[in-house]
């Protein structure tokens, strides 16, 4: 899983418990790891980071964006979707993760943001092309999704010891959601609304030309972050450490064509594959147009980014805890899902009911519409760094980037699905709530059928032993 590209008889089988390595180095089970694995982490997490924020920039400023540019309801779907789109040619990035490493991933990744950010920064006068400009930046975007999305459990394994793998997943994995979160907060705070009023007693009324330059100040700002830190990849980004930090990460794995084939035939990882990417794949498309969902319930634009960024961040928070929790005490992920699906399942259908107050006379106010969505962000966040190790443990030893870049492209395919049919169904959007509650009791469904296995903790654990 380097940078150079490994041959299939070394990839074949799987090192045994008492096989030395080649040119001298100690064997599997003798692990080291290096302080430089956080800044790795730290540099690929920021990278997830700055590609959630790019990703939902337009969601919590839709009202000014269709002030500013004449975007339309669909427009705003299309600029989410262009999310789920970049996972189309999701195969060649997890091929070229496993052929290349890391470090051409991530590069790669970095630049298709690079050129994304910079040619939604364009100031054309005219809103038309300036549109087409704007849609082509979030689809570039969207390209470095495959990478960011799935690479955190590779680089767990690949520079952190079995002790940290599940705390590294979780960070690596969500601190894009936490990108996604502080577009919630920033562009609401940066951008005014078209109905924002008055400053002391005197009514204003924002011009969209004003408009404008605060979005173009934001779009601005981001392109400056993902270009500092693509110069930090480009200098310093190792594919992997000198010596592997365990057994996992030293064995060989199955080759591409062979993982794939292991994959698809594997009812067991489709089960809980499908448990993973229905509810965070419809979770995903919810946030993304957050805003338009509580328009009806008369909440403001800023309020509705609060909801969004309170709603991923304690997601994120959990999710780590969560995490280091499993750390410590192996063997009990299955459990930790059903714990958090069954929380997300009640949170999703107190949010559904609260928003049909009207025929379920439930009371709607802001503290309840607060506790309800971020409740479900809390649950559905928290549990897909769970997710995902379980996903390597279940179908060992299909390298990690494989196996999360097929489950990644599912969830981002439902939540493509479920936008496609906002740009239809737009002026009633009651059923995005019923489909949240849905996806999760399926996932709690799923999951609760589910037989769980631990391959790649028996490898570390009793072969070191």
């Amino acid at each position: 899983m380097g940078a150079v590209e490994s041959t299939e008889g070394e990839r074949e089988p799987l090192l045994g418990p008492n096989q030395p390595q080649t040119n001298g180095s100690p064997q599997p089970g003798n692990g080291r790891v290096y302080a430089r694995r956080w800044v790795v982490l730290t540099l690929f997490s920021v990278l997830g980071f700055l590609q959630g924020m790019v990703w939902n920039t337009w969601g919590p400023i839709q009202n000014s964006a269709r002030h500013a540019f004449g975007f339309t309801s669909t427009d705003i779907a299309v600029l989410v979707i262009w999310g789920p789109v970049g996972f189309i040619p999701w195969l060649l990035f997890v091929w070229l993760m496993d052929k290349k490493g890391l470090r051409a991933s991530l590069l790669l990744a970095a630049f298709l943001m690079v050129l994304g950010s910079a040619l939604r920064s364009v100031p054309l006068p005219d809103l038309q092309l300036r549109r087409w400009l704007i849609h082509g930046g979030q689809l570039l975007n969207g390209l470095a999704g495959p990478t960011l999305m799935s690479a955190g459990p590779l680089l767990s394994t690949t520079w952190f010891a079995p002790d940290q793998r599940a705390t590294a997943t979780a960070v690596a994995s969500l601190v894009g959601y936490l990108g996604a979160a502080c577009s919630f907060l920033i562009g609401p705070l940066a951008v005014p609304a078209p109905n924002d009023t008055q400053t002391q007693s005197t009514v204003t009324h924002w011009d969209p030309e004003h408009i404008r330059n605060r979005i173009q100040y934001v779009l601005y700002a981001e392109m400056g972050m993902i270009l500092l830190l693509f110069a930090a990849v480009l200098f310093y980004f190792p594919s992997r450490p000198p010596m592997p930090p365990s057994v996992a990460a030293a064995s060989q794995r199955l080759s591409y064509r062979s993982s794939i084939c292991r994959l698809l035939s594997n009812m067991r990882f489709l089960m809980i594959a499908l448990a993973y990417s229905v509810p965070t794949g419809v979770v995903a498309g919810w946030s993304g147009v957050l805003d338009m969902i509580l328009t009806p319930a008369r909440v403001s634009q800023v309020d509705a980014g609060w909801i969004g960024f309170w709603s991923i961040v304690g997601g994120c928070v959990v999710g780590v805890a969560m995490a280091r929790f499993a750390d410590f005490i192996r063997g009990m992920l299955k459990l930790l899902l059903v714990l958090m699906l069954a929380g997300a399942s009640l949170a999703a259908t107190w949010f559904t009911l609260t928003c049909l107050t009207r025929l379920t006379h439930l009371p709607s106010t802001k503290a309840t519409l607060y506790t309800s969505c971020i409740l479900v962000g809390i649950f559905i966040n928290s549990s897909i760094p769970i997710f995902f190790e379980l996903f390597i443990e279940t179908v060992y030893p299909v390298p990690e980037g494989i196996t999360c870049g097929v489950v990644t492209f599912l969830s981002n395919l439902f939540t493509g699905l479920m936008l496609f049919f906002l740009t239809f169904y737009f002026t009633e959007l009651s059923w995005l709530n019923w489909c949240l509650t849905g996806s999760c009791l399926f996932s709690l469904l799923l999951v609760l059928f589910f037989r769980e296995s631990y391959d790649r903790l028996y490898l570390d654990v009793f072969v070191s032993v």
